[in-house]
């Protein structure tokens, strides 16, 4: 709820006009009223070219008339006010996502004095029954059942899909988050019992019964929770970082810099960390052997929650699609070059420490690299002939941008621990676990890299194979 009022907030503070902000703003922001964002309709999930709520002009308002699926929080008690912000067409709006606009509906009528009025004309019909994250209501929602749902549009008409998207980003990597917190709630979960559970003998010799963390494949698994929830975490800062300078660098040049660096990385923080949360979530139920797959024990709860951010807000596909040709194709490739030179840096670095770890994690991050721009190379050189090649490699390609991004900023962590423990400064055995995970993410994550490069570059054929019919 507060991730899609946030979105909301930002949206009317870019887009909204004076009196529209005046009215529901101060509310918002204190929490008092709620936001949504109402894209899906039944015939239109990510094509929103379908969409076909109607919003007809009624003096200088509009009477919303139309349904729409899967809103987050779009019927509850907890505020005072739902403040929806949905996309309908004109009557003469042009076909296709350019004639759809952006509008506020409340849930309750706004007065002159601010103070609530009667019930506007839009209703749950329905609350979904979902696989997980039982606590957030999904709605479906009937604009204009009676006289049609009072409706205020938001900037111009037909650019409601252009200012959804600010919301849309927003969401975009506030779910990646989502993934980042999931990964490490199953992580710390996991690692509780794994020092508790009691169950078979020490390799070592002794025949005692011990914690089943001194087991080399459970260390395995928790190593990896670890680092992934660690690499994703990094990524997600420092992308969170350049939106900051984007948005308030007195530098101009500086601030478009960050802003293509986090265009581009957005994606990435939103496909990658979902995608690699699920699979984090389901090693946290291993770890616990069966037990973790009897709800008593909550394990399983974080792989059912975790299921659903890959599809939130665009499925990883969306998010592929719009990295391999928006981002990527577009623009000749520029921004992840740029990328690629900023990591190069990071493996000079490297290579000027000593000791086994740091030679591992630099030649981990170095095939990295190396795959990473192999794959933007092929990317812009064959998208203008060929896009479906592309983008039936792309999802391998996101994750192998999140992949690399995450090892270089495992590596950088590595660098500073490295160095703080040479002047002797701060938790030692703090900083001997940075590199230690940085090293198993090289050796286990890393190294994925190279295979991931083949089948962005070499497997479309195969992704093309079969005819309709030899499914």
């Amino acid at each position: 709820m507060p991730l899609l009022t946030c979105g909301a907030i930002e949206a009317l503070l870019l887009r909204g006009a004076d009196a529209l902000k005046k009215v529901y703003l101060p509310k918002m922001v204190e929490g008092s009223w709620t936001g949504t964002m109402n894209l899906t309709e039944p015939q239109a999930g990510s094509d929103l070219a379908l969409v076909k709520a109607k919003a007809i002009p009624e003096g200088e308002n509009y009477r919303i008339h139309g349904q729409k699926i899967f809103i987050t929080y779009g019927e509850h008690d907890l505020a005072e006010n739902i403040i929806h912000l949905v996309l309908a067409r004109t009557p003469d709006a042009p076909e296709g996502v350019r004639g759809i606009s952006l509008f506020i509906v409340p849930k309750f009528l706004v007065n002159a004095d601010g103070s609530l009025g009667k019930r506007n004309d839009v209703h749950c019909a329905s609350i979904e029954h979902k696989l997980g994250i039982h606590a957030s209501p999904t709605a479906v929602l009937i604009f204009g059942e009676k006289e049609g749902a009072l409706g205020y549009l938001i900037g111009e008409e037909n650019r409601g899909l252009e200012y959804m998207f600010i919301m849309m980003n927003a969401a975009r990597f506030a779910v990646g988050l989502e993934g980042v917190a999931i990964s490490d709630r199953a992580y710390q979960q996991a690692l509780a019992y794994a020092k508790e559970r009691v169950q078979g003998r020490d390799l070592a010799g002794g025949g005692k019964a011990v914690p089943i963390i001194r087991q080399p494949d459970v260390r395995r698994m928790l190593m990896s929770m670890k680092a992934q929830a660690e690499a994703m975490r990094a990524l997600a800062y420092v992308v969170a970082a350049a939106m900051d300078i984007a948005h308030r660098d007195p530098d101009a040049t500086l601030r478009a810099k960050h802003q293509a660096f986090a265009d581009m990385m957005i994606p990435v923080v939103k496909g990658w960390s979902t995608e690699s949360c699920i699979e984090v979530a389901s090693t946290g139920i291993q770890v616990h052997g069966g037990v973790g797959y009897v709800e008593e024990t909550g394990a399983a709860q974080h792989m059912r929650d975790a299921r659903i951010t890959t599809i939130y807000e665009g499925t990883t596909a969306i998010q592929s699609n719009d990295l391999v040709g928006r981002k990527m194709a577009r623009e000749g490739g520029a921004t992840a070059k740029e990328l690629i030179k900023a990591m190069r840096v990071v493996e000079g670095e490297l290579a000027q420490v000593q000791g086994e770890d740091m030679a591992d994690i630099r030649a981990g991050l170095a095939a990295g690299i190396k795959a990473v721009e192999e794959s933007v190379t092929w990317i812009v050189s064959t998208y203008a002939r060929d896009p479906k090649a592309v983008h039936a490699g792309s999802v391998p390609f996101l994750k192998l941008m999140g992949i690399v991004c995450g090892g270089w900023q495992m590596a950088r962590a590595a660098l500073v621990a490295q160095k703080r423990l040479a002047a002797k400064e701060g938790d030692a055995a703090f900083y001997q676990a940075k590199i230690g995970t940085a090293r198993f993410y090289a050796d286990h994550v890393l190294a994925q890299a190279p295979g991931l490069r083949n089948t962005v570059v070499r497997g479309a054929a195969g992704v093309m194979a079969l005819t309709e019919e030899q499914f």
